[in-house]
């Protein structure tokens, strides 16, 4: 078990959807679980573009993190390649649905063991970014 899929439907656009994750500014108010803020270095949202941000914990801890944008597709796809460990693969799909934006968050762990091992953190936090996307848009 290395996939973790969720998905949720947005009542909004998915130009309106899209636009929260590709604004670096709306991005670092929602991106991470409960309780988390970010600080951006780099976000150079395009594809091969740099994203270098630390999230800062509830508990005070700071968790430094590189990415890479892969693909940036408006309004319909991006994929974000997670550099340092934990390794992933995210790929976040937009598709417009009769009540707004179905929203498809999978993300691919390369270390398999380390994906079950984290399984009960990655889960719940996948769904608190949603959340946190979804109010972002309200």
């Amino acid at each position: 078990m290395s996939t973790f899929k969720t998905a949720r439907t947005f009542h909004a656009t998915a130009d309106l959807v899209f636009a929260a994750l590709q604004d670096p500014v709306r991005l670092a108010r929602w991106w991470g679980p409960d309780g988390f803020r970010n600080t951006f270095d780099t976000c150079d949202i395009q594809p091969g573009g740099q994203w270098s941000f630390t999230m800062h914990g509830p508990d005070g801890a700071s968790y430094p993190n590189v990415s890479t944008f892969v693909a940036v597709e408006p309004p319909h796809r991006m994929v974000i390649r997670h550099e340092n460990v934990p390794r992933f693969l995210l790929t976040i799909t937009l598709t417009a649905v009769d009540a707004g934006t179905l929203v498809t968050w999978e993300q691919v762990f390369a270390d398999t063991n380390f994906a079950a091992a984290v399984r009960h953190i990655v889960e719940p936090a996948n769904e608190q970014n949603l959340d946190r996307w979804a109010a972002e848009l309200s």
